[in-house]
């Protein structure tokens, strides 16, 4: 199976395992969940913006005082 070394300060390796710790996970197990959450993340940050986008015209029209109309740029919205 692969692996991969990896480097850390000795400040950054406590850190990590304080955080491993903070989940109840080994640090092994920590330090391999993290590139996988992190791709949730993204692809969750993309779909909501998305989302966003498509209804932003719905929130304008039906919440105009709360933030700028989607058609208005730059100096205008400021």
């Amino acid at each position: 199976m692969p692996s991969l070394n990896i480097t850390f300060t000795d400040e950054e390796l406590e850190a990590v395992r304080a955080a491993a710790a903070a989940e109840g996970k080994s640090l092994k197990q920590y330090v391999h969940d993290l590139p996988l959450r992190e791709q949730q993340r993204l692809q969750f940050v993309r779909y909501a913006l998305a989302w966003g986008d498509e209804h932003r015209a719905e929130f304008d029209e039906a919440f105009p005082d709360e933030a700028p109309p989607a058609h208005r740029q730059g100096a205008e919205a400021a």
